[in-house]
């Protein structure tokens, strides 16, 4: 009913160079308090979507701060189990609908044996970080030992929830001692003050395959490989095949802008597929429907058909692009945002969520909120150099400066050594 995860190892020392001494120095220290504690991370899906990208990254990351630190990923014996749980995110961004009795009865009952397989192989831990809502029920059927400190974190948009899920799912929270969100404008207002709630964004690994810079000429090789004439100006969104996302304005958008640039050419590229997330091949037969026969809209799912690996691939179409979108109407908060900005890319974000927090509007990137927007903003964009030039710049260093990965860490480590401890960790001077 779970699997344990094993995680290529990383040096702290190389991370380093990328951070501010103060925070890299700070992290450190927090580290070394927390001496033998051990940490565990649970989350649903072993590849795809964002929080598996950011616990890849941040469970060696925690080995190499020398606290011992694990991953483990549930396996549902119910096939409709993510079935449910897609429809509970769904609800929690705001679609309608309600939950039948027969949809939690799968998604409770499912959680209990996954717990009662924990129980029965004696998993246990000083710190459980739990990972979006299809966990969350965890902290009431596994009881925690004393001792132990449980933490959930909460990844996805909640400035408009559907009330009946909200109100089905969030008493869930009160077993747990610590509550993460990516932003305040997620908390919900009626969650009460039972449980201290932190405010901690998301962030990349600097040090990936996917987020290491690639030499231009190579990423246009790669890009070439895939059928886009690197002749001519791309425009790329990088994004599962979700409703969020809305991929259909993106198609709009670019429609809109290749009036004012010739020759100009769209990717929609969603290889990254949540194994959890049983609907993005429907969704993606929607966008290809909308796309038609336009040879220079350019849709990607499949990863075999790919000339590299996945992480190959987003680096060099990132690379390649001149303008990256991420056109989402609800997003906890868009990695594929953060990556874009990482290489110094021009980013044209949905006005949702967390991309409001990753894009300083007209400074770091450009927030639109229609396709024509964000047609007005391409044009803008592909047509001045200087603009772009200027966008990517500002849009690197913020991100160096807020969105990398040990600042996360650092984040994590520090509440969950307050809970722990009843107090912050020690780390200003020697």
């Amino acid at each position: 009913m779970f699997s344990r995860l094993d995680h290529p190892p990383v040096s702290y020392d190389d991370y380093r160079p990328l951070l501010d001494p103060e925070l890299a120095d700070q992290l450190a220290k927090v580290a070394g308090e927390m001496g033998g504690l051990r940490v565990l991370h649970l989350n649903s899906t072993a590849t795809g979507g964002g929080v598996a990208e950011i616990l890849q990254s941040m469970v060696p990351l925690g080995n190499s701060l020398g606290i011992e630190t694990e991953r483990i990923v549930i396996n549902p014996d119910a096939a409709e189990f993510f079935d449910v749980t897609k429809k509970i995110h769904n609800m929690l961004q705001g679609s309608e609908g309600e939950l039948s009795p027969e949809e939690l009865e799968i998604y409770f009952s499912c959680i209990q044996r996954v717990a009662d397989d924990m129980r029965a192989k004696e998993l246990t831990a000083d710190v459980w970080f739990v990972h979006d809502p299809q966990l969350l029920p965890l902290a009431k059927l596994l009881p925690k030992k004393e001792g132990e400190v449980w933490i959930w974190i909460c990844h996805i948009d909640l400035t408009t929830p559907n009330k009946s899920v909200l109100d089905a799912l969030m008493p869930l929270t009160q077993d747990y001692d610590q509550l993460i969100f990516s932003q305040t404008a997620y908390v919900p207002k009626d969650l009460g003050d039972k449980v201290p709630v932190l405010i901690a964004p998301p962030a990349i690994d600097p040090l990936t395959v996917k987020n290491t810079p690639m030499d231009l000429a190579q990423a246009q090789k790669v890009v070439r490989a895939m059928g886009i004439d690197t002749d001519r100006p791309l425009i790329t969104q990088v994004s599962r095949f979700d409703l969020w996302k809305d991929p259909w304005g993106v198609i709009d958008a670019y429609r809109i802008a290749r009036e004012s640039v010739p020759g100009l050419q769209l990717a929609l590229l969603g290889l990254s597929q949540a194994t959890d997330d049983p609907e993005g091949v429907k969704v993606y037969q929607t966008v290809a429907d909308h796309a038609g026969d336009d040879p220079d809209i350019h849709l990607y799912i499949d990863p075999a058909e790919m000339p590299v690996s996945v992480d190959e691939v987003v680096n060099a179409i990132q690379m390649a692009s001149a303008v990256l979108m991420q056109k989402s109407t609800r997003e906890g908060f868009g990695l594929t945002v953060t990556e874009g900005m990482w290489k110094g890319k021009p980013v044209i974000g949905g006005d949702a969520g967390g991309i409001r927090v990753q894009i300083n509007d007209g400074v770091s990137g450009f927030l639109v909120s229609s396709p024509e927007e964000c047609a007005q903003r391409l044009v803008e964009l592909l047509k001045d150099e200087s603009l772009a030039a200027r966008i990517g710049k500002a849009a690197r260093e913020s991100v160096r400066q807020q969105f990398l990965l040990p600042r996360l860490a650092l984040d994590y480590l520090t509440v969950a050594w307050s809970q722990v401890n009843g107090r912050l960790p020690a780390v200003g001077g020697d």
